[in-house]
C-alpha cells in the first residue's frame, strides 16, 4: 500500500511531489464528464514517468490481436477506446530553459483534485538550473455544463527575475497507446487550422473511421487585465500551436487561459465538426473561465444533493467513498443510451475502455438508486441493441436456434476479448445481463421493459445455456464442463457453482418472464413468439428440465458449494499461509502455479450467494462465507465488496469494515499496485453497495424496501439517500437510531429492521435500533 494521499473528505491531495509514483497520481486526478475525459497529466512539459491520456466516448479502434486470431470463433482484435489528441499542453521557456519538474528543483508542490466542486488544481516552485525561480498555478476542469468543452487557468509569477518567457498552447494528435499490440498509431490527419490564439485539429480513425475535430483557444492577462500579444501559429504533423512570448516582470503574475473543445462523429456530421468546433470555442471563450467554473461547481453541488453519502467520524472512509462517487459520475452520465461504462473509464488504457459484466453485476444498482430510471433503462437497452450481435457471437462457437452470448468485452456488441480462457469459457457474463433485467425490474416495477425488450433477451440467453450444458449419463444430471468462473485463478474447470447456479436460474426467471409477458401483452408476445420462432411448450419443458436436474457441486462433509468439481483435490490453505512479499500472486506467481492453487481472484460462490442470498438461510452463507474468504486475495476489484456485504450481512462488522477500507481505498492506497494503470471506476459502484447495501442493508424484494442499518463501531453517523419508484429517501443511522426523511410528496411504506414503518409525505420517523439479545 502506499499512502501518500493526505485524508480529507472533500479532496485527494498530494502535498508533496512523489515523482516515482507520478502515474499513479494521475490516474486519481483524472477528469471527466461522460463525454470526454483525461489523467491528471501535466499542462507544462514532462519528461519523468507520465501516461498521457486523453479520451473521447465512444470512439474506438479494433486493435488486431496478437494470439488466437487464426482459431475458428476467435475474435480478431481488441476494442480499444483511444488516447486521443491532447488539448491540455502548455509548453514553457524560460530564456531557453524548458520548465519540465522532472529537471528542476520543486518545492511547495501541492496537487488536488476538488471533488465538491469538480476541478484539478496544481501549484508549486519550480528552480530551474539557471537558479531562476517560477511559481506556477494551473487550475482545470472538464465541464459537465458544456460537456464538449475543458478549460484551463495556468499562471505564472517570476520570483527572482525579469525574463521573456515563451509560452506555447498546443493540441498534439501525434498520441499512441501505450498497448498498442503492434506500436501502431490508430490516428491519421484530416485537416488542420490555426489562427489569432486559435488552433484546430480533425483526425480520423483508421478502421473504425470516427472523425475527432479538437480546438483551442488563448487568452492572456498581465496584472489582471487581459493583453493582446503576438502569436505565432505552429503546424507539424497531427500537431498545432500557437507561440507567444511575454514581457514578465518580477512579482508579475501572468495568466494563460485555454479553451479546448472535443467533437466526434458520433454525435455531428463529420463534414460540420471543423465548423460546429469554431462555434463551440466562441460559445465557451465567451463565457469566460470564471463563468465556466461557476457553473462547474453549481453543476456539481447538484449531484452531490443527490449523490452523497455522509460519514461522520471517519475521514478514511468518508474520503474513500465520495472518490468513488466522484469518479463514477465523471464517467458515465446516462444521457446516450450507445454508451456504457469502461473498467478504467477515463482514468487509462487498461482494458480498453471496452464494456464488461461489471456494468450489469456492480453499476446498475448504483444508476438504479442514484439517477432518473432512464439512465439504468439504458444501460439494458445498450444490450438489446447488441442482441443480434450477441447471437452471432454464439453462432460462431457452434451455437444455433436463436442463441445468444453476450461478449466477455465490446464496443459494438462483438466479442473482442483476446484470451481463450476468458472468450469462451468466462460465460456467466450471459447470466449477469438475465440478472440485471430482473434486478431492474424488481426495483422500478418497470414490467412494460420485459414487454418491449427484456424477454427476448431473456429468450436468447436461455437458448444459450440450454444447449451449452450437456447430460452426463454417468451422474444422471445435466452438467457444465470447461468453463472459468468470476475467480480467474482457475480456468477451464466443470460445474462451476456460480456458472451452474446462474445458468439454471435465467432458464427459471425466463420461464416466469414468459407466463408474465404473454399475460401483460398477448398480442406482443405473440409477434415476440413468431419473429424468434420462440416454441413455448418445447423449449420451456427442456428448460424445466434443466433446471430440475442441473448438478451443483457440493462437499456435504463441510456442507459447502464447491467453486468446481475438482475443487477439493487442491492443497487448502489460507492466504495468511502465504510467504510474505509474494503478493499480489499476479505479479509475482507464475500463472501455472496460480492456476493449482487454491487462491481465489474474487468471490465466486459467494459472488452467487450475494445475488441470491433469499434462496439460502443464514446458517449456509455463514459456512461458505467461512471457508472461501480466508482463501480469497481479492487480487481483483471487484471482490473487495462483495465480501463486505456478506460480512454485514453476517453480523461480522470488523470484517465487513476491514472489506469496506479495501474497495472504498483500493485506488487511494494502491492496494494491488496497479492504480497507475487506471482507476478501478467499475468496482467503485462496488464501493456505493457495500454501504448502501452492506452497512445499509438496503434491500427489495417482493414485500417491497427495506434497510437494516448499522454504524460500524468508529463512526458516529451515515446518511444516504436513494430513489425509489418516484420516492426521494434520505436514510440517517447512528449507533442509537435510524431516520427515515421522505422527500416526496406521496407516503412511503418499507420495513427498518423487520419493523414496517409508513413515512408520510415530506416528513421523516426516527425508529430506535433493535436491542440485541
Amino acid at each position: 500500500m502506499k499512502q501518500y494521499i493526505t485524508q480529507d473528505p472533500w479532496s485527494i491531495v498530494e502535498t508533496d511531489f512523489h515523482r516515482d509514483y507520478n502515474e499513479i497520481t494521475e490516474s486519481l486526478m483524472s477528469l471527466g464528464n461522460g463525454r470526454l475525459g483525461q489523467r491528471g497529466n501535466f499542462e507544462e512539459k514532462f519528461t519523468g514517468k507520465t501516461l498521457q491520456g486523453n479520451y473521447v466516448a465512444g470512439v474506438y479502434y479494433p486493435d488486431k490481436t496478437r494470439v488466437g486470431w487464426w482459431k475458428n470463433g476467435y475474435p480478431e482484435y481488441f476494442a480499444k477506446v483511444l488516447n486521443a489528441a491532447n488539448w491540455a499542453g502548455i509548453d514553457i521557456d524560460i530564456e531557453y530553459e524548458s520548465l519540465d519538474l522532472a529537471t528542476c528543483e520543486v518545492r511547495d508542490f501541492r496537487r488536488e483534485l476538488n471533488m465538491r466542486e469538480g476541478y484539478l488544481e496544481r501549484s508549486f516552485v519550480a528552480v530551474l538550473r539557471s537558479g531562476k525561480e517560477v511559481k506556477v498555478n494551473a487550475k482545470r476542469f472538464c465541464s459537465i455544463v458544456d460537456d464538449d468543452a475543458g478549460a484551463i487557468r495556468y499562471s505564472l509569477t517570476p520570483l527572482n527575475f525579469d525574463a521573456k518567457i515563451t509560452v506555447t498552447p498546443y493540441i498534439d494528435g501525434a498520441i499512441r497507446n501505450r498497448d498498442a499490440n503492434y506500436d501502431e498509431t490508430f490516428w491519421d490527419e484530416v485537416r488542420k487550422e490555426t489562427g489569432y490564439g486559435e488552433a484546430y485539429i480533425e483526425l480520423r480513425t483508421r478502421k473504425t473511421g470516427f472523425h475527432v475535430t479538437t480546438g483551442m483557444c488563448v487568452e492572456i492577462e498581465q496584472d489582471g487585465q487581459k493583453m493582446d500579444y503576438q502569436s505565432q501559429p505552429i503546424k507539424y504533423e497531427k500537431y498545432v500551436a500557437n507561440r507567444m512570448t511575454l514581457d514578465c516582470q518580477q512579482g508579475q503574475e501572468t495568466v494563460i487561459y485555454k479553451y479546448a473543445v472535443n467533437l466526434s462523429s458520433l454525435n455531428h456530421d463529420s463534414d460540420e465538426l471543423m465548423r460546429l468546433a469554431h462555434e463551440a470555442i466562441a460559445r465557451v471563450s465567451r463565457k469566460g473561465f470564471e463563468r465556466m467554473l461557476f457553473e462547474q461547481k453549481q453543476a456539481w453541488a447538484d449531484k452531490w444533493k443527490m449523490n452523497d453519502i455522509v460519514i461522520d467520524g471517519d475521514v478514511a472512509a468518508q474520503q474513500g467513498i465520495r472518490f468513488n462517487i466522484f469518479q463514477l459520475n465523471q464517467t458515465y452520465t446516462g444521457e446516450d443510451e450507445r454508451l456504457n461504462i469502461g473498467p478504467k473509464g477515463f482514468t487509462g488504457e487498461k482494458y480498453g475502455g471496452s464494456t464488461y459484466w461489471d456494468t450489469e453485476a456492480y453499476c446498475l444498482p448504483f444508476y438504479l438508486a442514484t439517477a432518473d430510471q432512464k439512465v439504468a433503462r439504458n444501460l439494458l437497452i445498450y444490450r438489446y441493441k447488441h442482441l443480434q450481435r450477441a447471437i452471432e457471437n454464439a453462432r460462431k462457437l457452434g451455437f444455433r436456434a436463436g442463441a445468444a452470448l453476450y461478449p466477455m468485452v465490446t464496443m459494438n456488441g462483438e466479442e473482442c476479448h483476446n484470451e481463450w480462457e476468458i472468450t469462451f469459457e468466462e460465460i456467466h457474463r450471459n447470466g449477469a445481463i438475465a440478472y440485471a433485467i430482473y434486478d431492474y425490474v424488481r426495483y422500478t416495477g418497470d414490467e412494460s421493459y420485459l414487454t418491449d425488450y427484456g424477454l427476448e433477451v431473456l429468450i436468447a440467453i436461455s437458448r444459450f445455456w440450454s444447449q451449452r450444458v450437456n447430460w452426463s449419463a454417468a451422474k444422471k444430471q445435466y452438467v457444465m464442463l470447461g468453463v472459468t468462473g468470476p475467480n480467474e485463478y482457475e480456468n477451464n474447470v466443470n460445474n462451476n457453482w456460480y456458472t451452474n447456479y446462474i445458468a439454471a436460474w435465467t432458464l427459471r426467471y425466463t420461464i416466469e418472464a414468459v407466463g408474465k409477458v404473454k399475460a401483460l401483452n398477448p398480442d406482443k408476445y405473440a409477434d415476440l413468439c413468431e419473429r424468434i420462432h420462440f416454441r413455448e411448450e418445447k423449449e420451456v419443458q427442456n428448460a424445466q428440465h434443466i433446471i430440475d436436474n442441473m448438478h451443483f457441486p457440493y462437499d456435504p462433509e463441510r456442507q459447502v458449494f464447491l467453486q468446481q468439481s475438482d475443487f477439493l483435490d487442491k492443497d487448502l490453505m489460507p492466504v495468511s499461509d502465504i510467504p510474505k512479499g509474494q503478493r499480489p500472486l499476479n505479479q509475482n506467481w507464475s500463472w501455472d502455479r496460480i492456476l493449482r492453487s487454491c487462491f481465489i481472484k474474487q468471490a465466486d460462490v459467494l459472488q452467487g450467494l450475494y445475488f441470491f442470498e433469499d434462496e439460502f438461510d443464514t446458517d449456509t452463507l455463514r459456512r461458505n462465507y467461512a471457508f472461501y474468504e480466508p482463501m480469497t486475495v481479492h487480487e481483483s476489484s471487484l471482490s473487495p465488496c462483495v465480501h463486505s456485504i456478506q460480512a454485514s450481512k453476517l453480523g461480522m462488522k470488523e470484517k465487513a469494515y476491514e472489506m469496506y477500507l479495501r474497495t472504498a481505498r483500493l485506488d487511494l492506497d494502491d492496494y494491488n499496485n496497479d492504480t497507475e494503470d487506471g482507476c478501478h471506476i467499475t468496482s467503485m459502484a462496488g464501493t456505493w453497495l457495500a454501504v448502501v447495501k452492506g452497512f445499509g442493508g438496503m434491500r427489495v424484494d417482493a414485500e417491497g424496501l427495506s434497510f437494516s442499518p448499522y454504524c460500524p463501531e468508529n463512526w458516529q453517523g451515515l446518511a444516504f439517500k436513494i430513489r425509489y419508484r418516484g420516492a426521494l429517501l434520505q436514510i440517517t443511522t447512528t449507533q442509537q437510531d435510524v431516520t427515515v426523511q421522505n422527500f416526496s410528496v406521496q407516503p412511503v411504506t418499507l420495513r427498518v429492521h423487520g419493523e414496517t414503518v409508513t413515512v408520510a409525505g415530506e416528513n421523516k420517523q426516527t425508529i430506535a435500533m433493535p436491542v440485541l439479545a
